[in-house]
């Protein structure tokens, strides 16, 4: 993509505008002209290098500091004309703009980039030179108010340097959020503007400075697409009663047996299509699907690609709502596989139905019998969706969920997307009773602010976690603004993930340990934890992971500490974590819980830690602990650790849809990723919710 960098002088015209405070500048284009113009503005003065082909001035020897006098000035100029020759001959030299050398102070950045999936973003963070190095930033998907800006600024590790650190004055926050607001009204109002840097913009104890902008512009550059209409699949969907197979088959070898194997659990009617078999796995084939002789909620078409738009327009003319699309050969393969596509979409539309896919693996209902995949396994019905773009994803947790005996509501494989996208599938499990949870894997969204819009209207109620995958930077180009490598593809789309009120995750064994948790107890209202053990060693852990995770242990009254010392033994840790020494037995549990049960606005989650000990009745424990989640309106973490004579007890908790995390660290670091981005009030401290609200 072709841009143009304005000129700095230019940049600065244009932040005035907005009333944004910048250097006092002239461009001048000989050094005569420079020792003349340099009264006019005072010293001491910098001089720059106006050139389009320099970005970075300072590396090309384009920028003197300290200028005191006009002979300086004109020297000045002189010597940064010839660094600029040596270093970039080919450059095109403007002039040099001279600016008045500003007082020190805190040094920011603020910067603008058009990402091609979620449109404008915004980028704050510590600036400077070492800007790259620090890379403390927070970065918003626009619009944003001066609320959320603030908040960024707040989020900054650096920010106790605005705040004032130690003994330091503090700076001008509120000039800072009117820069920063200013810039984004003006980001949003020029289109053509494709990215900018604000660096440094100078923070003082009153009023602030933009100093060196650098503004990109691009005539080219197209708005990013917003809102679509409101299509969610179709009302059938919810109450599936028939499906046919297209390219069912005898042949194990086949996909389209395979389909139909896992179809036998269906007890609505199926209905295999195959021209050359009457009979597939003790069901009736039919020819075609105009020959079945009764209505066709889905039609699975597992036939090579070419075949496929036949398919599809056989499916309009026998009014079948849904089609899916395991066939791969599409979009995916080149040119001609798009043109498929095309006529596939061409159908679907004339027809008015939805089409999922193609190269997908289809999608699992397992409380319905309902497994449109060729998995050798259909999972455990839950109440967890999980939507992927990968299809070797579903297929290996599907696989690794049976012995860790996690459930699910939907298993969804989106495909090329085609027609349905992420967007449908969230909506739809958003609206589904038996979805607590949503777990998504993203490789690629296209519609960024629709898919905002979308899941910011289901995380208020219902939690999405998600993993991206594409973490890694190697591979892409150099950026040519600070902006731009510092919010590259994957930091933007985790801002944007975090906007929506979604849960980013590291790993799928994270997505599914904070979905569990969720889906069971629901969001907590912020990060206040107490800590319940029976083992002093993990008691001492447990504060670690807490400071680590960013969960606050709180302290307790005396009127608590009170109240426990009347059911602990005497030499209990008498704080905040709670060890009841190795002796504990249940209804020292159970009474611990009672005290906890009356105090319950002093916290916000439990972790309730037992390990084995020679008198120790973890099964004990896990009842009192599932009458303690039944009577405590907030979170309650198990935290069961051991081997085999944990078995039991676990299985008890899992059965009353209560996690348990055998390792101290996943249960922490479980709720530390829930707590760090469930956060709906700007005013309150990380991870509180100004109205919690379970699913």
């Amino acid at each position: 993509m072709s841009s143009t960098l304005l000129s700095e002088a230019d940049g600065y015209e244009l932040l005035k505008n907005y009333g944004i405070p910048v250097p006092r500048h002239v461009v001048v284009r000989t050094a005569e002209e420079a020792g003349r113009a340099s009264d006019g503005i005072g010293f001491p003065l910098v001089a720059k290098i106006v050139s389009p082909q320099v970005i970075h001035k300072s590396d090309a020897g384009g920028v003197i500091t300290g200028i005191t006098s006009a002979a300086a000035a004109e020297k000045a100029f002189a010597a940064i004309t010839q660094n600029v020759r040596a270093a970039y001959p080919e450059a095109e030299i403007e002039g040099i703009i001279l600016e008045a050398e500003q007082e020190p102070g805190l040094e920011l950045i603020i910067g603008g980039k058009t990402d091609p999936a979620f449109g404008k973003v915004i980028t704050i963070g510590m600036g400077g030179t070492l800007v790259e190095l620090l890379r403390d930033v927070a970065i918003r998907i626009l619009p944003v108010g001066d609320d959320e800006i603030r908040t960024m600024i707040r989020s900054l590790r650096g920010y106790p340097l605005i705040a004032g650190f130690r003994h330091a004055a503090p700076r001008d926050e509120a000039a800072l959020v009117a820069i920063a607001g200013a810039l984004v009204r003006m980001f949003l109002e020029h289109q053509e503007i494709r990215e900018f840097d604000i660096n440094p913009v100078i923070l003082y104890g009153e009023g602030g400075c933009a100093v060196d902008a650098r503004i990109y512009t691009d005539d080219a550059v197209e708005p990013a697409s917003g809102a679509e209409p409101e299509v969610v699949l179709p009302d059938t969907t919810m109450e599936i009663r028939s499906v046919a197979v297209v390219g069912a088959s005898q042949d194990p070898g086949k996909v389209g047996y395979a389909i139909c194997r896992n179809m036998l659990g269906f007890t609505g009617s199926l209905y295999p299509v195959n021209p050359k078999n009457t009979e597939i796995l003790g069901k009736t084939a039919y020819p075609s699907l105009a020959a079945i002789p009764g209505p066709v909620d889905v039609a699975v078409i597992a036939i090579p690609a070419p075949g496929v738009p036949a398919i599809v327009e056989e499916a309009g003319r026998k009014k079948i709502p849904l089609v899916i699309i395991i066939s791969s050969g599409f979009r995916e393969t080149g040119p001609a596989g798009k043109a498929l596509e095309e006529q596939v979409l061409a159908s679907a539309r004339k027809y008015g139905i939805r089409v999922m896919g193609p190269n997908c693996l289809g999608f699992m209902l397992p409380a319905r019998g309902i497994n449109t995949t060729f998995d050798s396994v259909s999972p455990r019905p839950g109440s967890i969706a999980f939507i992927s773009q990968s299809g070797a994803i579903i297929t290996t947790i599907v696989d690794w969920s049976l012995p860790e005996e996690i459930g699910f509501s939907a298993v969804i494989s989106v495909g090329n997307q085609l027609d349905l996208t992420f967007e449908d599938f969230i909506t739809w499990t958003g609206a589904d009773p038996a979805t607590n949870a949503i777990i998504l894997y993203v490789e690629e969204i296209r519609n960024g602010r629709h898919f905002m819009e979308t899941v910011s209207r289901i995380t208020p109620v219902k939690p999405v976690i998600v993993i991206k995958s594409g973490s890694s930077e190697i591979g892409q180009k150099a950026a040519s603004s600070h902006t731009g490598s510092l919010a590259g593809s994957f930091a933007v789309y985790l801002a944007a993930f975090r906007q929506a009120g979604m849960i980013p995750v590291r790993s799928i064994r994270e997505a599914f340990q904070a979905a569990e948790l969720l889906a069971s107890e629901g969001y907590p209202a912020g990060t206040r934890a107490v800590v319940i053990s029976n083992a002093g060693g993990f008691a001492v852990l447990s504060s670690d992971y807490a400071e680590r995770f960013g969960i606050e242990l709180v302290e307790f009254p005396d009127a608590l500490i009170r109240e426990l010392d009347a059911v602990l033994p005497v030499n209990w840790s008498r704080e905040n974590p709670i060890d009841m020494v190795g002796d504990s037995h249940p209804e020292q549990y159970a009474k611990t819980f009672d005290v906890m049960i009356r105090h319950q606005d002093l916290w916000d989650i439990a972790f309730v830690i037992t390990v084995p000990t020679a008198i120790a009745n973890p099964i004990g424990v896990a009842n009192e602990l599932i009458r303690f989640s039944k009577h405590a309106k907030k979170m309650i973490v198990g935290c069961m650790i051991g081997g085999d004579s944990m078995k039991t007890p676990q299985r008890i908790l899992r059965e009353a849809k209560i996690p348990n995390f055998p390792d101290l660290e996943d249960a922490f670091r479980a709720v530390g990723n829930i707590c760090r981005y469930t956060c709906r009030n700007a005013e309150s401290p990380p991870g509180c919710r100004k109205d919690p609200r379970v699913p």
